[in-house]
């Protein structure tokens, strides 16, 4: 894990990666706020909930939908979704959608609030 400041690391170039396996790698949606994905992974992990519900939202409005599920689980979203829906911006519809036709499909097990 990188130990380097946040403040150092945005200073000089960094290289954004689309290879969201590897841990080092600093994932492409984090371009305004670089960590690697080890780190994000962390901060999930361990951030207080308006911090973790700030980060599903950038993840959910700056990652491929594919890539999401990287991070998070449909369930979590799900039961989460009145507070990270506030930070989806344009692709809080999509999300809805997602939601929506998951739970009528029986795909999703979680009763979300739209």
């Amino acid at each position: 894990m990188t130990t380097e400041p946040l403040e150092s690391r945005s200073r000089r170039a960094i290289s954004l990666s689309s290879d969201l396996s590897d841990p080092q790698a600093v994932p492409y949606f984090l371009w305004d706020e670089p960590m690697t994905v080890a780190e994000l992974r962390e901060k999930l992990r361990t951030a207080s909930p308006p911090e973790r519900t700030r980060l599903l939202g950038k993840i959910l409005r700056e990652a491929r939908d594919t890539e999401v599920w990287m991070f998070t689980t449909p369930a979590e979203v799900a039961r989460s979704w009145s507070a990270i829906s506030r930070n989806l911006g344009r692709r809080r519809e999509f999300w809805e959608f997602l939601l929506r036709s998951w739970s009528q499909q029986g795909r999703l097990d979680v009763d979300w609030a739209r």
